[in-house]
């Protein structure tokens, strides 16, 4: 976003890729195979269009000799670099179009100083010091970095006079936020500080691993102003497996964390992440993954098949799951997180919650609520992107909830 920002200050005209752009920046992923290859998609895609390429990212990162063997015209920057791409693309002069591309998502065109997102995300920390044995993260960002507090207020205080309600604050471990700064510092800490410091009605935590959401966590999350959701990584309900995946925790510290949350914050939103198919996971080891997403009470589930990264100790282990039984799999776990999801929205109806209009059709707006629910809302008059109204919750339908403006609180834009 605040790449976005600079170069739309600069004069820039940010356009979608299929527009043949001048320039065309990628910011590429690696997590899996897949995200490789609609990198490398990508990548292929802007140098037929004969746009100058700079690729930034994970991907770029792992695999920078090889791409500038089969590109020419292409430039790496690296992760610890991405700071200077404004000043590249200045000094190269090339143009005053250009695209932004995020793995296979093309930004929509706006006009001058309008981002393409309604709730902006601002990083405040980068690398990990972790090694989870199927994870090249570490070794394309780095060891943990934290964003001085200072960056990240006047980052945020940018967005909240650009009129933004929201900010999500993100990173790649989040939860170890201010460990390397000195005088050592917390996520809770930046958290009390961007409270006391800013207005923005909005602020939502990224991802958070168990053990990183303790008792001070728990209570800043009843500030109104914090959103009532987070997002915890399972990764798999068995604890050999967990062991094998060199997680930090067991599954009875995850269910003991999720239980003193919901104590606490009974309507808040719980999102995770889980890998079918790792290596030694048979079907006993699945069953317990099943068994405990069945029995705490996800909001959604995000489900991946285990996929093999070169560099990583994984691929050293034993008893690799072929791909059909990945598939089945992950199938059966999102059907179970189908179903959570619609319980989870269904308790919400004729509840009233704030929502960020974010896109419009020609008869609906559709909002993210604070409790990280998606939304339609039929189009009014009054009504613009970038609004935070209350509304009501009243059904669901097609994976999406449905809500109407309640009329008996404010737009609260104020």
């Amino acid at each position: 976003m605040s790449m976005e920002y600079a170069l739309n200050k600069e004069g820039y005209n940010i356009v979608r890729i299929s527009e043949k752009p001048d320039i065309c920046i990628i910011n590429t992923c690696s997590v899996t195979s897949k995200a490789d290859y609609q990198s490398r998609q990508l990548i292929h895609r802007a140098i037929k269009n004969n746009s100058w390429v700079i690729v930034t990212g994970c991907y770029a990162e792992l695999n920078q000799e090889q791409l500038v063997k089969i590109y020419e015209n292409i430039k790496i920057v690296r992760n610890n670099e991405k700071s200077n791409v404004i000043n590249i693309i200045l000094q190269k002069n090339s143009g005053n179009i250009l695209a932004l591309d995020q793995h296979s998502i093309t930004q929509p065109p706006h006009y001058s100083m309008t981002l393409s997102r309604q709730r902006p995300i601002v990083k405040v920390q980068d690398g990990c010091n972790y090694s989870c044995s199927y994870c090249t993260i570490p070794l394309a960002r780095g060891r943990s970095r934290s964003i001085p507090i200072n960056e990240v207020i006047r980052e945020i205080k940018l967005f909240e006079s650009m009129g933004y309600k929201e900010v999500v604050l993100t990173g790649i471990h989040l939860g170890t936020y201010g460990n390397d700064l000195k005088p050592n510092k917390n996520l809770s800490f930046l958290l009390k500080s961007i409270l006391k410091n800013t207005t923005i009605p909005r602020i939502r935590l990224s991802s958070l691993e168990i053990k990183e959401i303790d008792g001070e966590i728990i209570e800043l999350m009843k500030e109104d102003r914090l959103c009532k959701h987070l997002h915890v990584p399972l990764q798999s309900g068995d604890n050999n497996i967990l062991k094998l995946m060199n997680r930090m925790y067991s599954v009875e510290d995850f269910r003991l964390g999720i239980e003193k949350i919901l104590s606490e914050l009974p309507d808040i939103s719980i999102g995770t992440d889980v890998i079918v198919g790792f290596p030694g996971e048979r079907e006993s080891e699945f069953n317990n993954t099943r068994q405990l997403v069945k029995s705490i009470p996800f909001s959604y589930i995000h489900v991946f098949p285990y996929s093999p990264r070169p560099g990583t100790k994984s691929l050293a282990l034993t008893g690799h799951v072929r791909d059909i039984i990945k598939k089945e799999r992950v199938n059966e776990l999102r059907q179970i997180g189908l179903k959570k999801k619609k319980l989870f929205i269904e308790r919400q109806i004729c509840k009233s919650v704030s929502v960020i209009l974010e896109e419009r059709n020609q008869d609906y707006f559709i909002g993210t609520s604070n409790n990280y629910i998606k939304v339609f809302i039929k189009r009014q008059f009054a009504l613009k992107e970038g609004m935070l109204i209350n509304c009501i919750i009243t059904g669901y339908e097609n994976d999406i909830a449905e809500g109407v403006l309640d009329n008996s609180l404010k737009v609260l834009n104020n």
